[in-house]
């Protein structure tokens, strides 16, 4: 089976493995957050693998740009809302969380640095 592009790059891999992440983060959240963070969570982490592939199978680098920078967006959301589920006393791995968000942050920077070159 073929990959698609976005399959090959490193901030795509490193968004999926944060958005598996959170996923087993939030399945240890308190049953009334099922609908509140552990929801807003979950959506901001797929979000940021979704739209770098997104981003990759359209045919323009400026539509590239657009989608690296909404999943940049998404990653923010995503920083932010861990900072309240560590502040609210929520169980989990912050500081490996943290760590993830890092590393996809400085990956799709770099990302958004190599295409901004080629606009």
């Amino acid at each position: 089976m073929a990959t698609r592009k976005h399959q090959d790059l490193l901030a795509w891999q490193e968004a999926m493995s944060l958005a598996k992440c959170v996923y087993a983060l939030t399945a240890e959240f308190p049953r009334i957050e099922q609908y509140g963070l552990t929801a807003q969570m979950r959506r901001a982490a797929v979000s940021v693998p979704s739209n770098i592939a997104e981003g990759a199978a359209r045919a323009t680098t400026k539509e590239l740009m657009h989608f690296l920078h909404v999943a940049r967006g998404s990653l923010s959301e995503l920083d932010t809302q861990q900072i309240l589920a560590r502040e609210l006393g929520f169980p989990g791995d912050w500081d490996r969380l943290k760590i993830q968000i890092d590393t996809v942050f400085k990956l799709l920077g770099g990302l958004i640095n190599a295409t901004r070159k080629k606009l």
